[in-house]
C-alpha cells in the first residue's frame, strides 16, 4: 500500500506537469515537406466522451478541411462480424485452461477481494465464475481497468467512443475512413505478444496495487483532459522498479514500433488526400512519438488553437 507521502509526491508531480505545461494541446496541423494541403493528428483517450470533442479548438474546422479520417482501426472493419469473432476468440484462454488453474488457491483469494471491490461478487458465484474463468489474464485485467475507470465516472458507453466519434463524423460528411492497422495485428500484439505467466504477472500487479492503480488511471484521465501530453506521458513511463513495469521489449511492442510503423504509412496517406488522424494520446509526445518522428521527416507540426 501507498504511503500518504508517496501519494502526496505523485499528486504534486502531476499538478506541476500541468502548471508547467501552459501549451497544452492534443490536436495539431502537419503540414510542408510537398503536402498539397495540411493534414491534422489528434490524441485520444479510448474512454473519454464524445462530448469532449466540444472542448477541443479547431477541432470541427480540421474536420471539415480533412478529405479522409484514419484511425488506429477503421472501426466499421472491427465491428463486422468475422472480426468482432476474432477479437472474442483473442480474448479467451487456449482450449482447456481456465483462470482458477492458471492462479493458484491463494492469488484466486486475492483476486476475488478486488472482484468483490469492483463488481460486489467474486468468483464464489458460479454465474461471474461461467463469465470470466475462460478469459485471458490480459482480458480481465483490461476488464478491471475499465471497470476502476467507471467506478468513478459514470456514462461510458462502448457504442459511443470518442475515437470512433471522428470516423462517424467522416461517414455523415461523405468521407473516407482507414486504419493504421489491421485487425490481426492488434490481436497479435495487444493479446498475443506476451506469454500466459507475464500476462498473469501484470493482472496480479493490479490486483495486489489497486489503490496505485486507481490513482495513476486518475492522473491519467485529468491530464488528458487537460490536453496535457507531456502530463500523459509522465504518467505512461512513472515506473515502479519492479516486475510490474513493462519491459523497454514490450514498451517497443505495445507504443515505439507502432509508432515508427505509423510515420511510414503517414506520409503517402497525406500526399494522397488531406487527413485526419486519431491515434492514442500516448503514441504523440516524446522522442519517439509520432510528432517527433514526423518532424524528423521533415514535416511542420503546429498546435491547433
Amino acid at each position: 500500500m501507498m504511503t500518504l507521502v508517496t501519494k502526496m509526491m505523485m499528486i504534486l508531480a502531476f499538478l506541476v506537469s500541468f502548471f508547467l505545461n501552459g501549451n497544452a494541446q492534443l490536436l495539431y496541423k502537419i503540414s510542408g515537406n510537398g503536402l498539397a494541403k495540411p493534414s491534422y493528428i489528434i490524441g485520444t483517450y479510448h474512454l473519454a466522451p464524445v462530448s469532449f470533442a466540444d472542448s477541443i479548438p479547431g477541432l470541427q474546422e480540421a474536420l471539415a478541411a480533412s478529405e479522409q479520417v484514419y484511425g488506429e482501426l477503421d472501426m466499421t472493419d472491427m465491428m463486422s462480424a468475422d472480426n468482432l469473432q476474432k477479437f472474442q476468440a483473442a480474448m479467451m484462454l487456449p482450449e482447456g485452461k481456465k483462470l482458477s488453474t492458471l492462479l493458484t488457491v491463494e492469488e484466486m483469494g486475492r483476486l476475488n477481494v478486488v472482484l468483490k471491490e469492483l463488481m460486489g461478487m467474486d468468483m464464489n458465484n458460479p454465474m461471474l465464475a461461467q463469465q470470466l474463468d475462460g478469459l485471458s489474464p490480459q482480458t480481465l485485467q483490461t476488464q478491471l481497468s475499465l471497470l476502476i475507470y467507471m467506478k468513478k465516472h459514470d456514462g461510458f458507453n462502448p457504442q459511443a467512443t470518442f475515437d470512433g466519434y471522428f470516423q462517424e463524423v467522416a461517414k455523415q460528411q461523405g468521407k473516407g475512413v482507414g486504419g493504421l492497422e489491421t485487425i490481426e495485428f492488434q490481436i497479435e500484439t495487444l493479446f498475443h505478444g506476451s506469454s500466459l505467466e507475464r500476462q498473469k504477472e501484470l493482472l496480479m500487479c493490479l490486483v495486489d496495487n489497486l489503490e496505485h492503480t486507481e490513482l495513476m488511471a486518475e492522473q491519467l484521465i485529468h491530464t488528458f483532459f487537460a490536453q496535457d501530453l507531456v502530463g500523459v506521458k509522465a504518467v505512461i513511463d512513472e515506473k515502479e522498479q519492479n516486475q510490474c513495469d513493462y519491459t523497454p521489449e514490450e514498451e517497443d511492442q505495445l507504443i515505439n514500433n507502432r509508432n515508427a510503423n505509423w510515420a511510414v504509412l503517414m506520409p503517402q496517406i497525406m500526399a494522397d488526400k488531406a487527413t485526419f488522424f486519431a491515434v492514442g494520446a500516448g503514441h504523440l509526445p516524446g522522442e519517439k512519438g509520432v510528432l517527433q518522428l514526423l518532424k524528423n521527416a521533415g514535416y511542420t507540426i503546429e498546435g491547433v488553437k
